[in-house]
């Protein structure tokens, strides 16, 4: 029979074997994982708050992607905050389109950094945004912009939609996935959300196809009906079959 000494000793020996297991699955979990291990350590505290203090319900799933071609993500855009909830998806980097007064700001400058975001001038994509954003897609990595252009506090489902996203994802021969965010938590600044309490139901709708288009990209056209398309695909997911897409500048119905 073994003295309560030798007990201590094997306890604290299986402990230490079960220890080092788990550590060396974690870092081989860390190895394998496809972002950074400060983007891992980043990935948890806003999958902690966002389901915790928003608690956020996610309804659907990004479809699984080729190695050599990422995908477009579009979104509405309620809250600054808004892909956050778009993280909770998968531990992916999610490459934003950010205005660049927030990427120059040195509150934000370092953590946009860390999170793949790509500066762009409000109010348009820009040529040097446009090339980084495309380059990124034909690696296979995901890029998040919003087709309203700036955050929406009317009481409007969606602003009027602007073609950088049709043009990007188009260029890149990407797919375009729809997503709708609801009940975002936003007191029209941005630091003061991060503690308002919300309950918000993210929406993934199924990708969609835009080879029929593909080397088109320069047809305006083709811009505005990929765009208006874009919005309505969104407004399904909101429960708004009806809804009828705006463009900046021009209004028209989805053919």
């Amino acid at each position: 029979m073994l003295s309560a000494e030798t007990g201590d000793i094997l306890a604290l020996c299986v402990l230490a074997a079960l220890g080092s297991s788990l550590a060396g699955r974690i870092m081989l979990m860390m190895r394998r994982s496809p972002i950074s291990p400060l983007q891992s350590f980043l990935f948890a505290i806003n999958y902690a708050v966002a389901r915790g203090l928003w608690r956020t319900k996610i309804c659907g799933r990004l479809p699984p992607l080729r190695s050599d071609r990422g995908a477009v993500i579009v979104c509405n855009h309620r809250c600054p905050l808004d892909p956050s909830f778009i993280a909770l998806t998968g531990p992916r980097v999610i490459h934003w389109m950010v205005a660049r007064e927030y990427c120059e700001y040195p509150l934000f400058r370092g953590l946009l950094r860390v999170c793949g975001a790509i500066p762009v001038r409000r109010g348009g994509t820009g040529a040097a945004a446009a090339k980084a954003a495309i380059r990124l897609l034909k690696q296979g990595e995901l890029v998040g912009l919003f087709p309203e252009g700036r955050i929406n506090t009317t009481a409007r489902l969606l602003l009027p939609g602007r073609p950088g996203a049709a043009l990007i994802a188009l260029k890149a021969r990407a797919p375009v996935v729809p997503c709708y965010i609801d009940g975002a938590p936003y007191d029209g600044t941005t630091l003061g959300c991060l503690l308002m309490p919300a309950r918000v139901r993210l929406v993934i709708g199924p990708p969609i196809d835009l080879s029929r288009y593909y080397g088109r990209e320069g047809e305006r056209d083709v811009l505005d009906e990929l765009t208006r398309r874009f919005l309505y695909a969104i407004a399904q997911l909101a429960g708004e079959p009806d809804y009828h897409p705006e463009l900046a500048g021009r209004s028209s119905k989805i053919t």
